[in-house]
Formats: structure tokens, sequence, C-alpha cells
């Protein structure tokens, strides 16, 4: 048994521009070698590409394209035997 107690989970900060924790998630996760305000600027640039071209608020479409991502439904395997 360990002596050291268990690390808390911490939640993800939201993002300033959006104040959404999806987004925070996402730009963490396009992060490469610690360059937050890079992933950032990329990110924000691509959501205005996406006003300017579409008309639409760029996070609906981000939000859009997450749910057309994501899988229907979960699936989980059953032992046999």
């Amino acid at each position: 048994m360990s002596r050291r107690s268990r690390a808390e989970r911490r939640e993800a900060q939201p993002d300033p521009r959006f104040d959404s924790t999806t987004v925070a998630k996402f730009i963490n996760a396009l992060m490469l070698g610690g360059k937050r305000s890079l992933a950032e600027r990329i990110f924000y640039d691509a959501l205005d590409m996406v006003e300017e071209k579409s008309g639409q608020p760029g996070l609906n479409v981000f939000r859009t394209a997450l749910t057309n991502a994501k899988p229907a439904l979960e699936v989980k395997s059953r032992r046999v035997g």
C-alpha cells in the first residue's frame, strides 16, 4: 500500500475568450511542447475564419463538429467462456 496520498483531480480552467471548459480541453490537446499561446492563436484564428466563411458563430460550429465526431453509442465488450 502506498504511503503517499492520492493526487486530486483538477478541473480544467475555462478559456478566456469563450469561458468554456470544452474549448480549453481542446486547446490543451492541440498544444505541443507547452506552447499554449500558439495553440490558442491557431484555434481562435480558425474559429474567426469559420465565422467569416459560414456566417454562423464559430463556437456553435465547433460544438456541432464535436457532436458529429463522437460516437453515437458506447460499445462494451463481454467476456465469453
